[in-house]
């Protein structure tokens, strides 16, 4: 019976020390694993039933526009609306801006000025009537997430 106790607890030990193995893997950032310098931003939506054209049509003309400006003063590097078809359905939609690097996220006078110039201040008005008068009413925002790649080094 004691035979049998050791080589039970030996078993336990054993399972318990393989899986702490990785626990103890000490990666080191640069040398096994680059980060990227782009940014991600991803922004999860919930948008009411039937009102998902509305909406759509209402990005194409604040969103997608206000983005295709910061395109093109090298602000972002690209965006991106993408539908959610099946899930718990807590969210049906999600906007994605990818950014060159983490600096184009501080504030900034002479870029902010860059895009007003390029925007204009009456699309700017525009745009925060469209989130208040109709964005408010059939969308809600369950999250904004920055992400950084990382690339694993061979």
């Amino acid at each position: 019976m004691n035979m049998i106790k050791t080589i039970g607890m030996t078993l336990v030990a054993g399972s318990a020390l393989a899986m702490a193995t990785p626990a103890a893997a000490q990666l080191r950032v640069w040398e096994d694993y680059t980060p990227q310098e782009e940014v991600v931003e991803l922004t999860y939506v919930k948008v009411d039933e039937g009102q998902l054209d509305t909406y759509l049509e209402g990005l194409k003309e604040t969103w997608v526009k206000s983005n295709e400006v910061g395109k093109s003063l090298g602000q972002i590097k690209s965006y991106g609306i993408y539908t959610v078809p099946y899930g718990p359905n807590e969210v049906n939609l999600v906007l994605r801006i990818t950014y060159p690097n983490m600096t184009v996220l501080n504030a900034d006078k002479e870029r902010f000025d860059a895009f007003m110039e390029a925007w204009g201040r009456e699309n700017m008005e525009s745009s925060n009537k469209t989130v208040i008068e109709v964005y408010n009413n059939i969308r809600k925002i369950k999250g904004t997430y920055l992400l950084r790649g990382l690339v694993m080094n061979d």
